[in-house]
């Protein structure tokens, strides 16, 4: 079941949200400060484009410097991938079958919204997020 609705998310909508943590990325990344946000919008685009069958974890070595990058993150990409999530779930939403993937995207606007501090954890590996790196 996962592989078919990855399949639907990527031809639906992952494709396009996943363009878009991408162009966050590259336009954070021309900046040596922002390099830190842009390997997040890159790890959340990845997320984006298969989301089924991995879910998100909070880190638990992150510290302050997490929430005071979120806070930069937010005004500065955060926002506006926040929109894309939720129009695109309101859109699918619309049609019976894209219940299940907008309900996902809207499940995917807080990490939009606030990324650092996270992690990409398969589903099926329950004490991953225990595990040190």
């Amino acid at each position: 079941m996962r592989l078919l609705l990855n399949i639907i998310w990527l031809v639906l909508c992952g494709f396009w949200m996943a363009f878009g943590y991408v162009v966050a990325g590259v336009v954070l990344a021309i900046t040596i400060i922002g390099i830190p946000f842009a390997i997040a919008s890159f790890r959340m685009a990845n997320f984006a484009l298969w989301p089924f069958g991995r879910r998100l974890v909070d880190e638990p070595t992150s510290g302050a410097m997490a929430g005071i990058g979120n806070v930069l993150w937010l005004v500065l990409a955060g926002w506006w991938l926040a929109l894309g999530h939720i129009f695109t779930g309101i859109a699918l939403c619309v049609t019976i079958v894209g219940i299940p993937l907008g309900i996902a995207n809207f499940k995917l606007v807080p990490v939009s919204l606030l990324p650092l501090g996270k992690r990409i954890v398969d589903a099926d590996d329950v004490y991953a997020f225990m595990r040190p790196r």
